[in-house]
């Protein structure tokens, strides 16, 4: 009986201990295979930061390359140098004035022009000047582009000239002549109290308000406009007739009123439209 025992025993000995042996091998190879976390997984991360520092320094370095060839190309080369200061705008400046005007040198880098300084220069030598801008026209040019300021009224000066009026009733300019098509304004307001009240500034305003309302017509026929006070400004017409404005107020309704007075009285030599809702003529 214990013949057969033993050797039953044996065989399932021997087949425990021959599975056993393929898992422990299993085991000492994937123990071998994973990294130990002493230092193992931190030298792939520390490769990677320093790939990514390599190439932010180059790429650094690539920026300041081509910021200093862009500041040398603007500022230090012959490429983009000002070889021509071109002028538009101008009806009674010449292109010369205004150059000189601007001095801005050929031959300067166009990028270190400072258009605010030029168009600065510009207004203080020319009170012609309504508008102006100055630009840069890449690669070799300056643009001045320029709106002159236009007269509508002149005034008397010393020596026989005249000083131009604008819409605005600002003084801007002293010339030899009177403007053509432009009325004379003459300004009678020293006993005034309107000149105590409103100063000779509003009072050109005024003037220049009741001027620019007129119909073309009577614009066109206008030779004086003369001023008294606030609410006393009398247009001079060709042939002797006389326009009773009033103040430099209701110009549109003021206007409309003196066409029709006008057309109704072609003969009279006066004319009132100081109150547009009752105007009167008379003389013949």
């Amino acid at each position: 009986m214990a013949g057969p025992t033993g050797p039953t025993k044996s065989a399932e000995g021997r087949g425990r201990g021959s599975a056993a042996r393929p898992r422990k091998a299993v085991a000492d190879a994937d123990s071998a295979r994973t990294p130990s976390s002493s230092g193992g997984g931190r030298r792939p991360r520390a490769g990677a930061r320093m790939r990514r520092l390599r190439a932010l320094l180059v790429l650094f370095a690539l920026l300041l390359a081509l910021t200093g060839f862009g500041t040398w190309a603007l500022y230090g080369s012959n490429w983009v140098l000002v070889e021509r200061v071109s002028v538009s705008g101008e009806k009674v400046l010449t292109k010369k004035q205004v150059r000189a005007a601007a001095r801005i040198p050929v031959g300067t880098p166009l990028a270190a022009v400072d258009t605010a300084a030029a168009q600065r220069r510009l207004r203080a030598a020319l009170p012609r000047l309504d508008e102006v801008r100055v630009v840069r026209a890449w690669p070799h040019g300056i643009g001045i582009e320029l709106t002159e300021r236009k007269p509508e009224l002149a005034m008397r000066h010393d020596g026989g000239k005249f000083v131009e009026v604008d819409v605005e009733g600002v003084r801007f300019d002293v010339v030899p002549r009177q403007p053509k098509g432009v009325p004379l304004l003459v300004m009678e307001v020293e006993s005034s109290a309107s000149l105590r009240h409103f100063g000779k500034e509003r009072l050109r305003r005024e003037a220049v308000r009741a001027a620019t309302a007129l119909p073309e017509s009577v614009a066109r026929a206008t030779r004086t406009v003369r001023v008294r006070s606030y609410d006393s400004i009398t247009l001079e017409l060709t042939g002797g007739r006389t326009v009773l404005w009033g103040s430099g107020e209701q110009g549109r309704a003021k206007a409309e009123s003196l066409a029709a007075l006008m057309k109704a009285s072609k003969d009279a030599r006066h004319f009132d439209v100081s109150v547009p809702s009752a105007p009167a003529s008379s003389g013949s």
